[in-house]
């Protein structure tokens, strides 16, 4: 993740609505607090060696569901001093996070940027004063960090291109020429930029020789703010007479907010896509809203990075470095799309829990 995977909806959508384009979804819980500080062992005011700066808790659930968990456990093991932080969105306050760190001891940071001008300056604070720098799931694109940790990000926009594909042909609407959507992610990530670059490489030869249409306005940034999206979809609806038969959605919080707008309207579900296997999204996959999601296994994510930072911190070569991504040395790991077919995985790697998705509404769809 994201990862994957940043006011208020009319009162009328407000009982399952909210909940499925903002957090953890019906039914499903969450595991931990939106706090803007947690701390690992050798944490609060004593000093530390490692510093994870996470992004914020709304353009996706999966950084208090997962990665701060799995980042402050596999340091603890490591009896590594270290602090997992959230900048709920605030740049600002991300910076001062890292000051702090640095302020700590903290010999290694691994930064989830907002965006690249703060993550820049981060990086520098960091580089001049001793520490590396490791970017965690979205790359600061040139700046001085050390090592890059995520997944193949194009790769998983490919995977939600063919899975529209797959989807479409699966209803029939393929040959009928389906009028397309495309909600992105924020403009000023470079993880979306790579997440549009792999599904538009899937959709741009179907939009040019016109078996697929791209909806009028229907291709649009969205902050990863499910609000937003949803606000955008409406628009996208009503500029196209409410003819649109298939969506990409970056992750599964935009899809929730497609699914929310197309029942407010009274349509069918249409083929969906979504990212970051989300309680909610395998809800809606199950229930036939949502086609798929991809799945990043944040544990193998947060494993990689915390194992290159610890191995930083003991002085030992980092393991698994696989590529190289705009001059950074990178672990490049490999997503999964997720469908009804092999949504167990997710219950196998321990991802998710059954009891998480399979309740309410939703437990008749489970076997």
């Amino acid at each position: 993740m994201k990862n994957l995977t940043r006011r208020p909806l009319p009162v009328a959508l407000a009982v399952c609505a909210l909940a499925v384009v903002v957090a953890a979804g019906c039914g499903s819980s969450n595991k931990s607090s939106s706090s803007t500080t947690s701390s690992t062992s050798g944490g609060g005011g004593g000093k530390i060696q490692a510093c994870a700066l996470l992004p914020d808790t709304k353009s996706s659930t999966r950084y208090t569901l997962f990665d701060a968990p799995y980042l402050k456990e596999a340091f603890a093991n490591a009896n590594v001093p270290a602090q997992v932080l959230n900048a709920l969105n605030d740049s600002q306050k991300q910076k001062s996070q890292a000051q702090q760190c640095l302020a700590k001891g903290a010999k290694v940071i691994l930064l989830d940027q907002i965006n690249a001008a703060s993550g820049n300056a981060i990086t520098n604070l960091a580089v001049q004063q001793g520490a590396k720098v490791i970017d965690y799931d979205r790359l600061v694109v040139g700046s001085k960090a050390a090592y890059y940790v995520s997944f193949d990000n194009v790769g998983v926009g490919k995977l939600q291109g063919k899975g529209l594909v797959d989807a479409l042909k699966a209803n029939g609407a393929y040959t009928q020429k389906p009028v397309i959507s495309e909600l992105n992610g924020g403009i000023t990530d470079n993880n979306a930029k790579l997440f549009k670059q792999g599904y538009d490489s899937v959709l741009d030869p179907l939009y040019a020789n016109g078996t697929f249409v791209k909806a009028k306005a229907g291709d649009q940034f969205t902050d990863w703010d499910p609000v937003k999206g949803r606000q955008i979809f409406d628009q996208m609806l009503a500029r196209n007479h409410n003819d649109i038969k298939g969506s990409i959605a970056a992750n599964d919080g935009l899809a929730g907010a497609v699914i929310a707008s197309l029942k407010a309207h009274g349509l069918k579900p249409i083929p969906l896509t979504g990212q970051d296997a989300t309680p909610t999204g395998v809800q809606f996959i199950l229930a036939g809203d949502q086609s798929g999601t991809v799945y990043k296994s944040v544990r193998k994510e947060a494993d990689a990075a915390s194992a290159a930072a610890i191995a930083i911190i003991k002085g030992n070569p980092v393991a698994g470095v696989n590529g190289t991504v705009s001059g950074t040395k990178s672990i490049l790991l490999t997503p999964v799309w997720i469908t009804k077919k092999n949504y167990k995985l997710l219950f196998d790697d321990g991802f998710l829990k059954k009891s998480e998705v399979c309740t309410g509404k939703y437990a008749q769809f489970c076997s």
